[in-house]
């Protein structure tokens, strides 16, 4: 799971930052609004954990930027703006859920996993099933039926994505982002690699072409019957 962080303060941002990483979470920090929004705008989070006052641009400013694009990524207000007005205004612009600081770290964490499970109401217990795929976020271990199917880690990652999306269009530039990171510097190209290291795993269940390509875009998954495991079990 990847969440953005915007804070201005630099030592709460990074004990966040820490607390969340701890979790196991993915995390990517901005310390100004500008910055904040363009991350939002252009990555692919799960979670937005955003501060109220910030240089550039205000926190309401970014709901309000993120919800204008359609974006229905979950939305957690940490602020010291602490007046029913002030929570008021926070949910009305878009957020989904506001904190006011200090905070205490458990119910931090509780409301961020309260959010993630909103964002993926088909996990559970950080597993992924769809038509005979089973992924285990947590221990990193894929199967198609009973069989272990052996991923790298990026493999993993990209399959991951693709399924939390599946049968949504989502672009090379979409994937680069979320796989390999806003501040990679590897080209585009790295997906259809990747892809094509995914799909010939999966050719061995008759099951590759569950990420179809679409031309000059990006991939999705998207299949009518369950994956076999015909070619491994006879």
């Amino acid at each position: 799971m990847k969440i953005l962080v915007v804070e201005d303060d630099l030592h709460l941002l990074q004990t966040i930052r820490t607390l969340l990483e701890e979790e196991g979470y993915q995390v990517d920090p901005a310390d100004c609004g500008e910055e904040g929004c363009y991350m939002a705008e252009q990555g692919d989070y799960d979670l937005l954990l955003l501060d109220r006052m910030l240089p550039g641009m205000d926190g309401l400013k970014i709901v309000r930027s993120v919800r204008a694009k359609q974006a229905a990524t979950p939305i957690l207000f940490l602020t010291a703006r602490d007046t029913v007005e002030d929570m008021v205004q926070g949910l009305d612009s878009g957020a989904d859920d506001y904190m006011t600081k200090p905070f205490e770290v458990r119910e931090l964490l509780a409301r961020v996993r309260a959010l993630l499970r909103r964002r993926s109401p088909a996990d559970r217990d950080g597993t992924i099933v769809y038509r005979g795929i089973v992924l285990n976020t947590r221990s990193k271990q894929a199967r198609i039926g009973e069989i272990p199917v052996e991923l790298t880690q990026k493999e993993f990652e990209l399959f991951e994505y693709l399924l939390r999306n599946r049968e949504q269009i989502l672009t090379r530039e979409q994937i680069c982002a979320r796989v390999w990171g806003l501040d990679s510097d590897v080209g585009l190209n790295v997906v259809d690699v990747y892809v094509y290291y995914l799909r010939k795993k999966l050719k061995a269940f008759d099951c590759d072409h569950i990420i179809q390509t679409i031309r000059n875009v990006g991939y999705m998954i998207k299949e009518q019957a369950s994956c076999s495991t015909a070619s491994e079990t006879g």
